[in-house]
């Protein structure tokens, strides 16, 4: 079985998040994404955060299909960074080949991750382009340093079955929704 996982805190989940979900299912042939609804993202305020309840209601609303889930899996595992969330879930599913999801958005800032090194170690990585992230994503830190790793997506299938480290960068139409401008609309109204 070959399972995305698109973890992030969906404060609120919106359109460019399915987007991102959709367009790795496709390009990737997986089987399932689930998105991992995180607890508290550490590099985000909590009080700038939704309750759990809500961000899970809110992915629920855009992961549509019987092919996207959505999980509190993180909360349930009491893992707090993606490094332990995938060592957890490979050691309790060693017949699924996982791999990590995320927008170019977050590539930019991945080297700020705890772990960001052992996450390129322990899954794959398929990266979908987002507006105005684009460029700053694969110029940087991370991109620069798994260089020799990234695959064309020519062989984005192929990519779950890939030895870590191994990454793909995923083109698509935009979709230009994020978060951060969904609650700067919803605290001015």
């Amino acid at each position: 079985m070959k399972v995305g996982l698109l973890g992030g805190s969906f404060n609120p989940a919106h359109e460019g998040h399915a987007h991102v979900a959709e367009t790795a299912l496709a390009k990737l042939g997986l089987d399932a994404v689930i998105w991992l609804v995180s607890p508290q993202n550490p590099l985000k305020s909590r009080h700038e955060t939704e309750p759990l309840e809500q961000r899970m209601a809110s992915a629920r609303r855009q992961a549509r299909g019987p092919r996207m889930l959505v999980s509190d899996a993180e909360s349930r595992i009491e893992a707090q960074y993606t490094l332990d969330t995938l060592r957890i879930l490979k050691a309790r599913h060693p017949g699924v080949h996982f791999v990590w999801i995320m927008g170019a958005d977050n590539l930019a800032s991945f080297h700020r991750w705890r772990g960001w090194l052992q996450i390129m170690q322990e899954a794959p990585v398929a990266v979908v382009s987002r507006p105005w992230a684009a460029m700053k994503g694969r110029l940087s830190p991370a991109a620069k340093r798994f260089a020799r790793y990234r695959h064309s997506s020519a062989s984005a299938r192929r990519l779950p079955y890939m030895t870590p480290p191994a990454w793909v960068f995923l083109r698509g139409p935009f979709n230009f929704q994020s978060s951060t401008a969904l609650r700067s609309r919803l605290n001015k109204g």
